[in-house]
C-alpha cells in the first residue's frame, strides 16, 4: 500500500518472495511473478487529505518510486508485473457482478457491496479456523446495513467529506459511485495475470485472516475453482519484542535502519538466512552478526580470487575438496532448500565451504613450500557463487535517487575547484613576472586569469591560492 515508506518488516515479505522465486528458478522452473500495488484505500485517502494533495497519484507514485528503489537496493529480483489497483477497476466491477449473480454479493441502500459470507460454504476455514459467533466488525467505514457482521466490503459507496473525487468510480446502472474494498483487488488482478488458480501466494502471517481468507472466498466463489495451491506466510520482524508496524509507530524504513550499503546487504543476509515462517528480531546484535558473516565470506572470496589470479588450474590434480567437501556441501544446501526452505541449514552449508577455504589458506601459511589446492579453491568459489543464486549477496548496493543527486552535486562542487592547466600556466607566468618585478606583466596576467573566471591570491611564503569566481 503506497502511502508511506515501506519498513524493514514489510521488506521481509518481499525478501521471502525473492527467496521462493530464486529457489524455483534454481531448480529449473519457469516463474511468472505478479506483485500488485494498492494505490487506493482509506490510508491513502487520509494521507492525501492530511497533506492537501490535489491529485492522489502524486502521493502514490512518490512512494511507489521509493518502494522500487528499496527493492533494488535489497537485490530483489523484479516481478514480471506490478499492476495497480486503480488500473483494474473494470475487472473488480466484473467480479462483483459475477459474485452477485451467484448470490455471493449484495448491494446495500447506500450503494456499497458486500460479500455474503453465510452463502459461501467453508468461509474462513482454509488458513484459519474461525469461530463465527465470536467475530466482530473490523472494516473501517463499513455500512451498518450489511446482513452479517462477518460480511466484508467489496465496494465502498462514496461518502461526502470522507472520499475524494479522484479516487472514485462507477458503472452506470450497475455499480454506484465509490471505490473497491481492499480484498477485491487481489482476487481480480490475480485472475487477470495468473488465471483462476495460482500456484503460490505469499504474505505476512498476519494476512491469513481476514485478507487471504477473503481472497479465497471471492476467487473461489467467482470461479468455482481452487484459488491457490500453496500459501507461503512469513513471520513478523520484531523490534523491542513487538511486531514492527506503522500502526504501532515503531517501524524503521530501510534507509533509516540501514544507512550504509553494508547494512543493507547485511539485512538481506539476515533475512535470507533465517527460517521464513518464524519471527525475526531486528536488533543491533543480529545485524552485527550478519555484517560479520558477510565480512568473513567476502574475505574468503577475495583470497580465492587473488590466489587464482593469473594461475592455470590443473584439471586433473587430486583434491579432496573437489571430491568430497564441495559435493557434500552442495548436496546439503539443496536438501535444505527442498525442506521447507530451511535457510539456516543452507547457510550452514555455505559456511562449511568458507571453513574449508580458511583451513586451506591457514595450512599453506605455516610453511613456505606448501602449495595451495587451486583446483579445490576454484571449486569452492564456483559452489559459493552457485549458492549465491539463492542468497543474492554478491552485489553492489545502488545509490538511492537522493544519494545520486547528492553525489552529482558533490561532483559539480569538485569540478568547480579544479583549476584548468591554462590557468595554472598563467599563474606560474605571473609568479615569474613578480619575481622579476615586472609588475605590468603581472597585472596583465592577473587580468587574463580573471577573464577565465579565476582569482589569484598571493600568500606570503607560500604558493598562490587560485579560486573560481563568477564572471
Amino acid at each position: 500500500t503506497v502511502y508511506d515508506y515501506a519498513h524493514v518488516g514489510n521488506f521481509r515479505a518481499f525478501l521471502t518472495y525473492d527467496l521462493i522465486k530464486r529457489v524455483l528458478l534454481y531448480f529449473g522452473y519457469d516463474v511468472t511473478h505478479v506483485c500488485n500495488l494498492t494505490d487506493v484505500d482509506d490510508k491513502i485517502i487520509n494521507r492525501a487529505n492530511e497533506q492537501n494533495i490535489a491529485d492522489i497519484t502524486e502521493l502514490t507514485r512518490k512512494y511507489e518510486d521509493f518502494f522500487f528503489q528499496d527493492l533494488k537496493a535489497l537485490n530483489v529480483l523484479p516481478a514480471d508485473n506490478y499492476p495497480r489497483a486503480t488500473e483494474h477497476i473494470p475487472e473488480m466491477m466484473d467480479m462483483i457482478l459475477e459474485l452477485a449473480s451467484k448470490d455471493l454479493a449484495y448491494e446495500t441502500e447506500d450503494g456499497s457491496w458486500y460479500f455474503a459470507t453465510a452463502s459461501k460454504e467453508g468461509y474462513g476455514e482454509q488458513l484459519v479456523q474461525l469461530n463465527r459467533d465470536e467475530m466482530e466488525t473490523t472494516e473501517r467505514g463499513e455500512s451498518e446495513m450489511k446482513r452479517n457482521v462477518q460480511d466484508f466490503a467489496l465496494w465502498k459507496a462514496f461518502k461526502e467529506g470522507a472520499d475524494r473525487e479522484d479516487a472514485t468510480w462507477e458503472l452506470a446502472g450497475k455499480i454506484k459511485k465509490g471505490r473497491p474494498g481492499w480484498h477485491l483487488e487481489c482476487s481480480a488482478m490475480a485472475r487477470k495475470y495468473l488465471g483462476d488458480t495460482i500456484d503460490i501466494h505469499g504474505g505476512g502471517i498476519d494476512l491469513k485472516f481476514p485478507h487471504h481468507e477473503n481472497e479465497i472466498a471471492q476467487s473461489e466463489g467467482a470461479t468455482g475453482k481452487t484459488f491457490c495451491n500453496c500459501w507461503l506466510h512469513n513471520g513478523f520482524v520484531n523490534i523491542n519484542d513487538e511486531k514492527m508496524s506503522k500502526s504501532l509507530g515503531n517501524f524503521l524504513t530501510l534507509r533509516g535502519a540501514c544507512p550504509q550499503s553494508k547494512d543493507i546487504r547485511a539485512y538481506r543476509f539476515l533475512v535470507m538466512s533465517s527460517q521464513y515462517g518464524k519471527q525475526l528480531s531486528f536488533t543491533p546484535q543480529a545485524m552485527g552478526a550478519a555484517k560479520n558473516s558477510l565480512k568473513r565470506i567476502d574475505k574468503v572470496m577475495h583470497q580465492i580470487e587473488t590466489a587464482l589470479k593469473d594461475q592455470t588450474v590443473p584439471a586433473d590434480a587430486s583434491s579432496s575438496i573437489v571430491e568430497s567437501d564441495v559435493p557434500k556441501a552442495l548436496a546439503n544446501f539443496e536438501a535444505a532448500l527442498l525442506d521447507d526452505l530451511s535457510m539456516p541449514r543452507a547457510s550452514a552449508s555455505l559456511f562449511s565451504l568458507i571453513k574449508v577455504a580458511e583451513k586451506e589458506f591457514k595450512r599453506t601459511s605455516k610453511t613456505s613450500d606448501a602449495e595451495l589446492d587451486l583446483r579445490g579453491l576454484e571449486s569452492i568459489e564456483n559452489a559459493i557463487r552457485q549458492m549465491d543464486q539463492i542468497f543474492g549477496i554478491f552485489y553492489e548496493v545502488p545509490l538511492s535517487k537522493d544519494e545520486e543527486e547528492a553525489a552529482a552535486k558533490n561532483s559539480e562542487s569538485e569540478a568547480d575547484t579544479v583549476v584548468p592547466d591554462e590557468v595554472m600556466e598563467l599563474v606560474m607566468q605571473r609568479a615569474e613576472a613578480k619575481e622579476a618585478k615586472d609588475w605590468e606583466l603581472a597585472d596583465s596576467l592577473r587580468s587574463r586569469i580573471a577573464e577565465l573566471g579565476f582569482a589569484v591570491k598571493d600568500v606570503k611564503g607560500g604558493e598562490p591560492v587560485v579560486t573560481r569566481v563568477e564572471i
